[in-house]
C-alpha cells in the first residue's frame, strides 16, 4: 500500500501525543491530528502518579512540567473517618512525587514535544470518516482548520480520541469486561485552600478528592452514587457543599477559600476493547476506560504510548508481524490493568468497605509499612494482587494484633 505515514495518529493529548513523539523520535513518518487547538481543556483528575512522571522524566518532559510552578505531591491521605491511612507510594525508576499539572499546560507540553520530534501536527482537524478498504483501515478523511476536505493515508491509524473513539467505532473493536457507570464526580477549583498532598475523604455514599495544582488552585472533587447523579443535579452546588460538611474541618477550609471556576461533571463507563486490528490500533481511554477515582488514567495513557509505539516499531522494521506485536501490545496492557481495574471499579460503587477491608483498615492505624502500601496501589506502584495477596494481609493483621 503507498501511504503518505507510518502512523497517524488522532487525538492529541496525554495518550496520541506521547505515541506520536515516541515514533517519530524513532525516525517514522507520523501525523498527529485533533479537533481542538492547544493550550485547551478537558475533564480531568489532572494526577499523574509516580509511574506517569517517570515516564515524563525519560522523555525529558519533567523539567517542562516542573517550571510550570506545578507542586510536587509527596503525601496520600485516605480518611475514611474511623480511620486515616496516610503515606508516601513507593517509587517507580526512583520517583515517588506525584503532580498534578492543568491540561492546559500538560497537553501542550506533550503536543509541542511530538512536533519538535518530528511529527507533523495538525490542530482543529475534524475527522469525518475513517477510510477502510478490504477490511483494513488505511487512512482518514477531514477538514483542516481551513475548511479544505483531504484525505491522509497510514500503514496504521492510532485511535488516541478517548473513550468515545471515532477510530475503535469504526473499526469495530471489540469491548470486554464491562462494567457500567458507578460514579459521577462532580467538581470545580478553589484558590486559598493550601494542601501539602493529595486529600481523599470517605464519608458515607460520598467520596471527596482534593488535589493541588498550578496557580495556588486546588482540584476539589465529589464523587456520588451514579443512580444519585439525577437528584445531585439539580442543585449541584448546595449538593456539593453538603457532601462536603461531612467532614466539618475540610468543609470550613473550604467555605473560607474562593471558588475559582465554574462546576464540572464527569462519569464514564468501565471497559476494555481489543485494541489493534487490521490497519489500526487504540492506545488510551479509546482502548481501556476505568473510573477516575484512582486517577490513574494520564499514567496508564502513557504506559500505553510506550507499550503501542515499541510494539508498532518492531512491526515497522521487520522484527516481528503486525498481529504478533500488537497481541504481545494487548497481553501486557491487559496483565498490567487488570487488576487495577477491578480494584478501582470496587472503590467507585461507593458502598461501605465490606467487613474484612474494615478490619484491614483498622490493622493498617500505626502500621507505616502497611499505609505505605496502600497507597502505592492508589498510585499504581504496587498491584492490587500484591497488596492484597493473603500473606501480606495476614502480616499486617498480626501486627495488629
Amino acid at each position: 500500500m503507498n501511504s503518505d505515514y507510518d502512523v497517524i495518529v488522532v487525538g492529541a493529548r496525554c495518550a496520541g501525543s506521547p505515541t506520536a513523539m515516541l515514533l517519530a523520535r524513532r525516525g517514522y513518518r507520523v501525523l498527529l491530528v485533533d479537533r481542538a487547538t492547544f493550550p485547551s481543556d478537558t475533564i480531568s483528575t489532572l494526577l499523574i502518579h509516580a509511574p506517569g512522571v517517570a515516564a515524563l522524566q525519560r522523555w525529558g518532559l519533567l523539567e517542562e512540567v516542573l517550571a510550570t510552578g506545578c507542586p510536587p505531591l509527596e503525601k496520600y491521605s485516605f480518611d475514611f473517618g474511623p480511620v486515616v491511612v496516610a503515606g508516601t507510594p513507593h517509587a517507580c525508576d526512583g520517583i515517588s512525587t506525584a503532580y498534578a499539572p492543568r491540561r492546559t499546560v500538560l497537553d501542550k507540553i506533550l503536543i509541542d514535544a511530538a512536533a519538535r520530534a518530528g511529527a507533523e501536527v495538525r490542530e482543529g482537524f475534524t475527522i469525518d470518516e475513517v477510510i477502510i478498504e478490504n477490511g483494513a483501515v488505511v487512512g482518514i478523511g477531514g477538514r483542516g482548520s481551513d475548511g479544505a476536505s483531504v484525505v491522509e493515508r497510514a500503514r496504521v491509524v492510532v485511535g488516541a480520541d478517548g473513550r468515545n473513539s471515532l477510530v475503535a467505532r469504526a473499526a469495530g473493536a471489540e469491548r470486554y469486561n464491562e462494567k457500567p457507570v458507578l460514579e459521577i464526580a462532580f467538581y470545580t477549583y478553589w484558590s486559598g485552600l493550601p494542601l501539602d498532598g493529595m486529600t481523599t475523604i470517605v464519608r458515607g455514599d460520598r467520596g471527596v478528592a482534593a488535589i493541588p495544582t498550578n496557580d495556588g488552585l486546588t482540584l476539589v472533587l465529589v464523587g456520588c452514587p451514579y443512580g444519585q447523579a439525577k437528584s445531585f443535579r439539580r442543585d449541584i452546588e448546595a449538593n456539593y457543599l453538603a457532601a462536603l460538611d461531612r467532614e466539618p474541618e475540610f468543609a470550613k477550609r473550604v467555605r473560607v477559600a474562593t471558588r475559582a471556576e465554574r462546576f464540572l461533571a464527569g462519569g464514564v463507563a468501565n471497559f476494555f476493547r481489543k485494541p489493534f486490528g487490521p490497519g489500526w490500533a487504540l492506545v488510551g481511554d479509546a482502548g481501556y476506560t476505568k473510573d477516575p477515582i484512582t486517577a490513574q488514567g494520564i499514567s496508564d495513557a502513557f504506559c500505553n504510548a510506550e507499550l503501542c509505539a515499541a510494539a508498532l516499531g518492531e512491526v515497522f522494521n521487520g522484527s516481528r508481524s503486525f498481529e504478533e506485536a500488537m497481541r504481545d501490545y494487548q497481553q501486557r496492557r491487559d496483565l498490567h490493568a487488570l487488576p487495577f481495574y477491578e480494584f478501582t471499579t470496587q472503590l467507585a460503587t461507593l458502598e461501605p468497605p465490606p467487613p474484612e477491608m474494615q478490619q484491614l483498615l483498622a490493622a493498617m492505624k500505626d502500621n507505616q509499612q502497611a499505609m505505605d502500601g496502600f497507597v502505592s496501589v492508589i498510585a499504581g506502584t504496587l498491584s492490587p494482587l500484591d497488596f492484597f495477596d493473603p500473606a501480606n494481609l495476614a502480616n499486617v493483621l498480626a501486627g495488629a494484633a
